[in-house]
Parts: structure tokens; sequence; C-alpha cells
């Protein structure tokens, strides 16, 4: 009968690792809480409050409920393993090594979880995407940027609400915002904030002559920031008709808001709803959100150069290329992340230069 003993060792090990970077007594005193709260007739008398006290609850106990799964095949591999051995039964090797197996699939998938370790990263999060150097191949690389950030979620089971959507002189978009939900939506995007370029044979070129052209993608957390206060002065507003993906009333009303912030440069639109009043409130919510991610940034990267820590590469800095011709190559120049299949990238096959990016931060 052969011995797993270390193989097992090692998956528990690993299990109990995974009590730590899942929080697991926290989350076990977090779910009495939220039960609770759940529990309470005047829930549903704030629907947005209701709404985030379910959503907690789910990933919670989904933690829970994974980290038990964990622990109780485990216990029973043990079991099996122990009785077998001794019994000196060898029918049961193939059982005991494919419990083994499994267990160590599930934690390989698990482990992801460790690599956020920002503070925001299990939250939503807003993207904006803008055309940068090279004219129309530069409009038409941004557009192609979004619709790889909608299939990826797709796959990924995220809901993508496009905030605003400005279209391009002769063909894709000059810019575009949108707001990403799910469960650690922020944490997986901060691997794309930053300058992306394209090489390829310019269709929009007579001469067929290779064009490089380039697009930035900046994201912040979604976050409550009731209490912050900005100066109305500070704050410039611009109204225009919503066009494209996400306007309600496309080419008709002028009831999109866009609003900029001129200490900073930042800039948040709403075109969803109906009226000018409304989508102006939105905006407000939204580049409070990115001013209150903001202060926090310089606030970390002051404690990082007081601490002689390097900074991160910034969201100005370019971190990807897809180049298409003269060769197929999409390669992620921090992490070396790199991948010959074009057409799965831009498809939204995003997965593992997301990956990567979260292990060279944890490293760094």
């Amino acid at each position: 009968m052969r011995d797993f003993t270390d193989e097992l060792r090692d998956v528990a090990r690993r299990v109990t690792e995974a009590a730590g970077y899942l929080g697991i007594d926290e989350a076990r005193n977090r779910l009495v809480e939220l039960e609770a709260e759940i529990g309470r007739p005047d829930l549903w008398d704030d629907a947005e409050r209701a709404k985030q006290v379910n959503s907690d609850y789910a990933a919670v106990k989904d933690d829970i409920d994974i980290y038990d799964g964990l622990t109780r095949d485990l216990s029973d591999a043990e079991v099996l393993h122990e009785l077998a051995r001794e019994l000196d039964d060898e029918s049961q090797e193939d059982e005991i090594a494919g419990s083994i197996a499994g267990l160590s699939a599930r934690l390989d998938q698990l482990e992801l979880r460790s690599l956020f370790t920002g503070e925001h990263d299990d939250s939503a999060c807003i993207v904006q995407i803008n055309a940068k150097d090279g004219g129309v191949d530069a409009q038409d690389f941004a557009e192609m940027l979004l619709r790889m950030y909608s299939r990826w979620a797709e796959t990924r089971g995220f809901d993508v609400e496009v905030n605003y959507f400005s279209e391009g002189t002769e063909a894709g978009i000059n810019s575009a915002e949108f707001t990403l939900t799910g469960r650690y939506a922020y944490g997986l995007m901060t691997a794309e904030r930053g300058t992306h370029r394209l090489v390829r044979i310019s269709p929009f070129d007579n001469q067929g002559r290779r064009q490089t052209s380039f697009a930035a993608v900046q994201v912040w957390p979604v976050m409550d920031a009731p209490d912050l206060e900005i100066n109305e002065s500070d704050i410039r507003m611009e109204v225009f008709r919503a066009s494209g993906a996400g306007g309600q009333h496309i080419n008709k009303t002028s009831s999109a808001v866009r609003l900029i912030h001129e200490p900073t440069g930042l800039v948040a639109a709403s075109q969803e709803e109906r009226s000018q009043l409304q989508n102006r409130e939105k905006a407000m919510g939204r580049l409070k959100a990115m001013l209150a991610a903001r202060i926090e940034e310089e606030h970390q990267a002051e404690l990082d150069s007081i601490a002689g820590k390097q900074a991160q590469v910034g969201w100005g800095s370019q971190i990807r290329s897809y180049v298409m011709q003269p060769y197929q190559m999409v390669k992620d120049l921090r992490t070396e992340v790199e991948s010959g299949n074009v057409a799965a990238v831009l498809d939204g096959d995003l997965d593992v230069f997301m990956e990567g990016f979260l292990r060279w931060r944890r490293s760094a």
C-alpha cells in the first residue's frame, strides 16, 4: 500500500494557509452579523443598502463554504488513507490519489485570492479608456479595448454599465467610461491600468503601411465618499448629447453630463439617465470616488517613499504591446507574460495577464 502521508500533509498545510488569506475566523463572525442584518424587517426600506448586505452575505458565505468543503474532503481522504494503511488495502490507492489531486486543483484556483492584497481589490471599479497617439487607428484601438474588456467581463459573469461613450471622428471611439461590477473587479483590472500599444497594418491607410497607435486605460475602485467635500468652483460641467452604448436619448437631447475637476484633471460623466440633473448626480458620485481613491493613492505613495519602497508603475506608463504585424504577439512589459494568440486576447482572454500582474505586484 502506497504511503500518501507527505502529499496529505502538504495539502493540509495549504488548507491552513487558505484559512489565513480567506480570513475564515473573521468571516464566521461577519456572517453572524450579516444574518442578523438580513433578518431585520426594515432591511428593504433602503434598497441599495439591502442589495449590499445580501451581496456581502453571499460572498462571505461562499468563502466559508469553500473552506469547509476543503477541510471536510481533506479529513475524508486522511481517514481513508489511515484505514487503507492499517489494512494494507492497495485497492484504495486510486481513490486517495484522486482525492489529493482534486484538492490540489481546487487550492490552485483558490490561491489566486491570496494575491488580492489591496484594500479595495474586492470592489467594483470605474474604467476609462482614451484614444491617444495614432489618429483614427488609436480611436479604433480604444474601441477594440472596450470590446476586449466587455467580452472578458462576460466570461466572468461581471456586469458592465457604460457611463459614457464618445465616438471617433471616422471610426472607433475617442473615449469611454464604464462601471464594472463583480467580486475582485478592481483587483483584477488594476493589471490593465496604463498605456496600451498596438502595432498592425492600418486598415485606414491606403498604402497599407504599418501603424503604431496607443490607448490609455485608467481604473478607480468604486468607493463610498459621502463626507468628501468638493469645491464647486473647481468643477467645470459640460453638457453633451448621449451617443453610442449607454445613452437612453441617443442624439436627441443634451442630457449627458461630464464633470471635470480642474485641480486634478479627473473627469467623470454620465449619460444613462433621462435628465441632466440625474446624470449630474451620478457623475458627481463617480468623481467623488475617483478623488477619494486619488487621496488614498497619494497617501500610500508618501508612506512608500518614507519606507524606501520603489513606486509601482503608474497608469501613464506603457504596460502592454499588441503586435499583429510583422508577427503575432501580445506581451506585458512588466511581467514578461506573453501570448501568440492576439485574436484570443482581444476577444477577452486576459486571465493569464491579470494573474501574472498580481504575482508580479506581490513579489515587487
